[in-house]
């Protein structure tokens, strides 16, 4: 328990913010310091072929003990933290045998059971949060600590046997590029499991079809006093095309299977606006029917205006990795078991959103998804039991030596 608390803890600290306004990759430069980290951490704890490259995935491997003639099975989590809220400075906390009760943070932030019931389910048990003035960063950290200590414990017990284990650490995730030049070839498993999911037992092989759309909108600003048949207020335009998209296919009136449209961003003024929308859906023909009802949206408004005031650039993200996974359901066979063999209930449900795993399965590594623990990702309101932790490093350990009975 010691080895994930103090690696998660120690990973928190670090400033790993993505920015999706970059034009580098990775989008940081802080995300290439923590990597650097990672790469001497990985090679004192003894894994061999750790390496980084030029676009700051580091990769290493457990070599196999045991067993051979059997899959090389891969273990991937993201670095970055979400750009959404606050990642500098984490002060992360421990909060021992909670209680139950409203937990108290700085800048008047609680984390309130009425308000997040799923957080009785850890009464009794030691829970680390941040302090209230950024976000934890257990998106994906508990993923990268839970990662390295099962590899330690791996390399450290004889009694362990296992085939050979490929991990790999990514940056960019949660800006939708974090795989944008993994070399899926070089990393050579054959298939993997993404340690990014939330509370303890989930366990994901569907996720979003996900595109996103820039709305530009071109204004034309004259002085108010002899506006009359002149203006074209470029707010007043987006008011418009934001109201003529379906009200209960917005984030906040959507739950389970059903997708949306989410208005990431709105600025400008009179003379021109600029709109950032996220399209999604599990429904890959539901997914095209949204992306050209938005593209219907726009072009009316063009028409009303008798011009293009409204351009739109729309493009594709990352698709359900289901289509990929079925074909190769035993992987989700022995994670299933190795949750139930650690005491852990699976729960298998569909990603509102994605990870790097989706695109992964689409470029030829099966990818699902595997709790990590955490609860409240991208927020203040953020929290991990640690109890979930160790489940995670306890399912990690179960995969790796099922994986070791699966002949190739």
């Amino acid at each position: 328990m010691e080895k994930v608390v103090e690696r998660f803890i120690n990973y928190a600290k670090q400033y790993t913010t993505s920015d999706p306004k970059s034009k580098t990759y990775p989008s940081t430069d802080r995300q290439l310091v923590f990597m650097k980290k990672l790469v001497e951490e990985l090679k004192q704890i003894g894994l061999s072929e750790v390496e980084m490259d030029k676009y700051g995935y580091v990769t290493a491997t457990i070599p196999a003990k045991g067993v051979s003639d059997c899959p090389v099975v891969g273990f991937i989590s993201h670095v970055d933290t979400s750009p959404d809220f606050s990642g500098e400075s984490v002060e992360p906390q421990i909060i021992e045998n909670y209680d139950g009760c409203t937990i108290y943070l700085k800048n008047k932030v609680c984390i309130d059971p009425k308000q997040f019931p799923e957080l009785l389910n850890y009464k009794g048990q030691d829970i680390i949060t941040a302090d209230g003035t950024t976000l934890l960063g257990a998106d994906d950290k508990a993923g990268v600590a839970e990662i390295v200590t099962a590899a330690e414990q791996l390399l450290n017990s004889p009694d362990l046997k296992h085939g050979k284990i490929r991990i790999a650490f990514t940056p960019d995730e949660e800006i939708g590029k974090g795989t944008e030049f993994f070399d899926v070839k070089k990393f050579g498993a054959d298939f993997a499991y993404t340690l990014d999911g939330g509370e303890i037992g989930e366990l994901e092989y569907e996720n979003f079809n996900a595109a996103g759309a820039t709305i530009k909108i071109k204004g034309l600003s004259v002085h108010p006093g002899a506006a009359k048949n002149k203006m074209i207020n470029a707010l007043l335009v987006a008011h418009k095309l934001i109201a003529m998209l379906p009200p209960t296919q917005r984030p906040e009136h959507t739950d389970k299977y059903e997708g949306f449209y989410h208005l990431l961003s709105m600025n400008g003024g009179v003379d021109a606006a600029e709109l950032l929308y996220f399209i999604r859906d599990h429904d890959k023909t539901k997914f095209e029917e949204k992306k050209q009802f938005l593209t219907e949206v726009v072009k009316l408004i063009n028409i009303e205006y008798g011009s293009e005031v409204v351009e739109m650039e729309m493009a594709d993200q990352y698709y359900n990795m289901r289509e990929k996974v079925e074909p190769v359901k035993y992987i989700i066979d022995i994670a299933e078991r190795a949750m139930i063999d650690a005491g852990v209930e699976p729960k298998i449900k569909a990603i509102r959103g994605g990870t790097d795993g989706a695109r992964l399965s689409y470029e030829g590594l099966p990818c699902p998804n595997i709790f990590a623990g955490g609860h409240n990702f991208h927020g203040p309101f953020e929290f991990v039991p640690i109890p979930s932790m160790l489940k995670s490093v306890e399912v990690i350990l179960n995969i790796a030596q099922a994986v070791g009975k699966v002949k190739k």
